[in-house]
């Protein structure tokens, strides 16, 4: 039963997820026809909005485990007047990251890009700043829908503005259609549209739908008290998206220095670490809302057991991954790239991404397990110690310093962040197991009062 609802949760997250990252893939690929100003244009522009999104993103996330245990509790006025105030808090933040996005020309300047790269760049961005807070009122709409147990309906969605998002691209970058022809601009002004189309869909589909009128959703002014409850779990949890997506960022910058075929092996190895982690992640955040579910019921035995079920079918599913990914690697590698020396490179650090994979897994299930209990700030220290100090720091003394032999390169990198998710997977488990011997210790008449944030 309780694998049945993570698996009913999480296929439907994991093709969203697949159409969220397929936006990026036809970019590059139609970008990449167009002219190499525009390709790497596009590149650059996308990892800087990504950066500001990443953040901005796990703060709104937040609002996934509070409405869960709403709904958990059966307290249906909670869960509308939570949505609503996350729509402000989507808002709120993408207040603060917008003009990074929509005045970019004040810091571009610092960074050594082509001039002409550098103007399409500023465009491109100028774009997207519209489309960051039509992006973050989604996920508001996307966090309700999960929390719920209805991901199929944002799930839809994903899809359907994924169909949108490749004709609206295709026209605009070429200028088909009889528009005009904008190149990289193009990228940013198709994913304008279909977020905004996506926001505004997914709100309507919310509001007149009659399936969600028992969740009394409708308009209310910012609540300073809702928002704190929200920031308090949002911030951490922002930070440590953030952490981990940099210190992926900077490894890639570090191995840059290395030469192409380096740099271009590293590429296909972190597409394909970025690929095979949608799974666990998927499983993640559906073992996180379930066990949300049963915190909210105040059903702490479900709750744990929902955990452990999670845990399990996670350590499965990224074995058989990793299975699959050694069996067929010189495939596999071969799909990217016709280049020896470059399939040699990506062939040598694939083993890092095989062996890392079940400790990914697992702390991403830990991480959302310990969010399901409001508990963000432990899993952030642990992020930033183990995945910035061991693994990028660490990586580079391995890679680049002769302190334990000869520079190891970009394999001594990977070694390192291989180690850093195994530490932050055994830190992450270890800290869950904590707070259940906590849990353990509370009598039944304190458990009636209530869901409470276990004290970090």
């Amino acid at each position: 039963m309780i694998a049945a609802r993570i698996l009913g949760q999480a296929w439907p997250i994991l093709f969203g997820q697949f159409a969220a990252m397929a936006f990026g893939v036809v970019d590059t690929m139609m970008t990449g026809h167009s002219s190499a100003v525009d390709l790497a244009a596009m590149g650059l522009g996308a990892s800087i909005y990504g950066s500001v999104f990443v953040g901005s993103l796990g703060v709104v996330n937040a609002l996934n485990p509070i409405i869960a245990q709403h709904y958990g509790a059966d307290d249906d006025a909670a869960i509308g007047a939570s949505y609503v105030q996350g729509v402000w808090l989507a808002l709120l933040v993408s207040a603060v990251g917008w003009p990074v996005l929509a005045f970019p020309t004040l810091w571009l300047r610092y960074l050594d890009v082509p001039p002409d790269v550098m103007i399409v760049v500023a465009r491109y961005l100028r774009v997207l700043s519209v489309a960051l807070p039509a992006s973050l009122m989604f996920r508001a709409v996307y966090a309700l829908n999960v929390a719920v147990s209805r991901p199929r309906v944002v799930m839809i969605m994903q899809l359907s503005g994924l169909v949108v998002k490749v004709v609206l691209s295709g026209a605009l970058i070429f200028g088909y259609l009889g528009l005009p022809r904008l190149g990289a601009v193009g990228c940013a002004l198709a994913s304008a549209i279909v977020y905004w189309g996506m926001c505004l869909g997914g709100w309507a589909h919310v509001r007149f739908a009659g399936s969600y009128r028992r969740f009394a959703i409708h308009f209310a002014w910012p609540r300073w008290d809702a928002l704190r409850d929200q920031l308090r779990l949002g911030v951490p949890m922002g930070l440590s998206y953030a952490l981990e997506s940099t210190s992926f960022t900077f490894m890639a910058l570090l191995i840059a220095r290395l030469g192409t075929n380096v740099m271009g092996g590293h590429q296909i190895v972190m597409n394909l670490a970025a690929l095979t982690f949608q799974i666990p992640l998927a499983l993640a955040v559906a073992t996180g809302t379930v066990t949300a579910q049963a915190i909210g019921a105040r059903d702490l035995p479900r709750a744990r057991a929902t955990v452990f079920m999670g845990v399990r079918i996670g350590l499965l599913v990224a074995a058989a991954t990793s299975l699959v990914l050694w069996t067929w690697r010189h495939g596999i590698v071969a799909l990217y790239t016709a280049d020896a020396a470059i399939a040699a490179v990506a062939l040598s650090l694939l083993g890092y991404v095989i062996a890392f994979h079940v400790f990914d897994a697992l702390q991403a299930i830990s991480a959302f397990a310990l969010r399901a209990y409001r508990i963000a700030v432990v899993p952030t220290v642990i992020y930033a110690i183990a995945l910035w100090g061991l693994g990028l720091v660490g990586g580079y003394v391995v890679g680049f310093q002769p302190v334990f032999g000869p520079p190891r390169g970009a394999s001594g990198m990977w070694l390192m962040q291989a180690v850093a998710l195994f530490v932050t997977s055994l830190l992450l488990m270890g800290f869950y197991l904590r707070v259940l011997k906590r849990h353990d210790a509370v009598t039944v008449q304190s458990s009636r009062a209530g869901p409470r944030s276990t004290p970090r």
